[in-house]
């Protein structure tokens, strides 16, 4: 008897276990970047499947969105972000307890593309938070794996092509008058890319040229690892350097590990080996640790040894590189280089409320041999200056800049097509501590200052014209000759003083494929933050946290 009723049970559970199975929930999770590996948070990531209902999560701070307790079955995930193309994965099947993970690139393009009709009032609630790790500069675009969008895949080849006139006018080193900007990348066995980009300038003096040959690899597991290799070249045309110039080889090597749902590794370092009235070598090592402690909080540790790139928010395709972003940041004292090193720590938390996103963070700094910026006309004759001739800025050797402090950001949507941005800062700064001293004196009155720092910024779009602007102002409550808080690269990340940089689609011809846009970038428009000291020939120069820069031109994308 005790058999027949077993034999029953058996019955009814191998009965069961198909439609049991049938309905075993499972996941579908991934990471959102842009073209150039940046992680986009805020991004909107739809989820619908043969039910009517869709849902609707949000990317985190490094581009992660997660869904879960989703019955099998056929579902289409699409992805939005602002100024960037939509993307859609058509015919995602889950099977019963499984977790499918996507990687989903992001591209830019001139007209805003809707694509199916799973988009509803969440319209309004798009926007794009970008937690940027100081360290980890994206050297290639993270191309995706087989479940990406069909859309996506067909982007086996990329190009760009840019014509800029007027310097950066950031020292030594930052650019030419003209210069023209080449990127080409190309996807080689589904997951893999190459690339190759360029910038060569022309001017008054001899040519300058920065080329970068990239790497990069996305592995099952999630992890990216990525190589580069660059090379630059910039000779000043000051006869007192005797024409010498400096050469740069940098290779850098990176990787990306997701370790869990939660917890992400991003590492790397760059050699560089730099030849200028003699031969310098750094090693830069960098690495962030990003932990997930809720789908709406990031905790994240950063450690770096350069400066960020501030291209990010701007649009890798339609902001050209410059020359500067190979560095190296290097100075004179007696004729002999001294090369900029820096240590940067950074502890940050990061939180969605609503439709606020709120990042506080501590930080501490340690820059050696720091290269001060200046603007007037002077000379390398007396063996501490390193003019820059395309500008009329030059590069002045400063004191050891050891800083800590405490930043808070706070950015909200207030519509579709305007977001805004506060950021305040407490930190330490170089000063002059003795106005109008001569400048080859200078070094000995620069010293430490707490000051405060207040930032402003705005970014949008004009549906009508779809004209993209950022227009930032930063306000210091005092003389200073360094950006306070000079590594961040957070959102609320500016330049000092009044700064706008406008991308606007030039229309072409329907059969061609390329798509062009003028660039302006203004910075520094009110010429604020001046300390004058008393020049070699005793005219008058300044030394600058940033020089007023007007550059503007035309970028044609592939």
């Amino acid at each position: 008897m005790r058999l027949r009723h077993l034999g029953f049970w058996a019955v009814v559970i191998a009965l069961s276990l198909p439609a049991w199975a049938g309905q075993r929930s499972g996941a579908i999770s991934g990471y959102v970047r842009d073209a150039s590996g940046t992680p986009q948070m805020g991004a909107v990531v739809e989820i619908a499947g043969s039910a009517a209902r869709t849902l609707t999560v949000f990317t985190d701070g490094v581009g992660f969105f997660s869904v879960t307790n989703l019955l099998p079955g056929v579902y289409s995930v699409k992805v939005s972000a602002p100024s960037f193309l939509p993307s859609l994965n058509e015919k995602v099947g889950l099977q019963p307890g499984t977790s499918l993970r996507l990687n989903i690139t992001l591209n830019t393009l001139l007209n805003a593309m809707r694509v199916g009709p799973l988009r509803g009032t969440a319209d309004d609630d798009d926007w794009k938070w970008t937690l940027r790790s100081v360290a980890n500069r994206p050297v290639l675009r993270v191309f995706d794996d087989p479940a990406a969008s069909a859309e996506q895949q067909g982007h086996d080849l990329k190009a760009s092509l840019s014509f800029l006139a007027g310097s950066a006018a950031g020292g030594y080193g930052s650019g030419s008058d003209m210069s023209t900007a080449f990127s080409v990348q190309r996807s080689i066995f589904s997951a893999s890319r190459v690339g190759l980009s360029g910038n060569v300038g022309y001017g008054d003096s001899l040519p300058t040229a920065v080329l970068r040959v990239m790497y990069s690899h996305l592995l099952p597991d999630g992890s990216g690892p990525s190589m580069a290799v660059t090379m630059r070249r910039f000779a000043p045309s000051d006869p007192s350097l005797h024409y010498a110039a400096l050469q740069a080889l940098a290779l850098n090597a990176g990787d990306d590990l997701a370790v869990s749902d939660v917890l992400e590794l991003k590492f790397g370092s760059e050699l560089q080996t730099i030849q200028f009235l003699g031969h310098v070598t750094a090693f830069r090592p960098y690495g962030s640790i990003d932990l997930h402690t809720s789908p709406n909080t990031l905790v994240e540790y950063d450690y770096a040894t350069s400066l960020p790139n501030t291209r990010a928010e701007k649009g890798f395709d339609s902001a050209p590189a410059d020359l500067s972003e190979a560095d190296p940041r290097v100075s004179m004292a007696n004729f002999a280089t001294r090369l900029e090193r820096a240590h940067h720590q950074e502890l940050n938390l990061s939180r969605r409320i609503g439709k606020n996103n709120i990042q506080v963070a501590v930080f501490s700094d340690r820059v050696a041999n720091t290269a001060l910026i200046g603007t007037g006309e002077v000379s390398a004759s007396g063996g501490f200056l390193l003019p820059d001739v395309y500008s009329g800025t030059f590069t002045y050797a400063g004191d050891t800049l050891r800083a800590h402090g405490v930043r808070v950001v706070l950015q909200r949507k207030l519509s579709s097509d305007l977001t805004a941005t506060l950021d305040y800062a407490c930190g330490d700064a170089l000063d002059l501590a003795k106005p109008d001293v001569e400048l080859q004196d200078a070094g000995q009155w620069i010293t430490t200052q707490r000051r405060h720092a207040l930032a402003a910024k705005f970014s949008g779009a004009l549906p009508a014209t779809h004209t993209r602007w950022i227009a930032s102002y930063r306000w210091v409550n005092g003389p200073a000759l360094t950006p306070v808080d000079m590594f961040n690269a957070s959102p609320g990340q500016s330049d000092p003083f009044l700064n706008v940089f406008i991308r606007q689609p030039i229309p072409t011809l329907g059969f061609l494929p390329a798509h062009m846009e003028a660039l302006v970038d203004l910075r520094n428009l009110l010429a604020q933050g001046y300390v004058p000291v008393m020049g070699q020939d005793g005219q008058t120069v300044y030394l600058v946290q940033a020089a007023r820069s007007i550059r503007g031109g035309v970028t044609i994308t592939f």
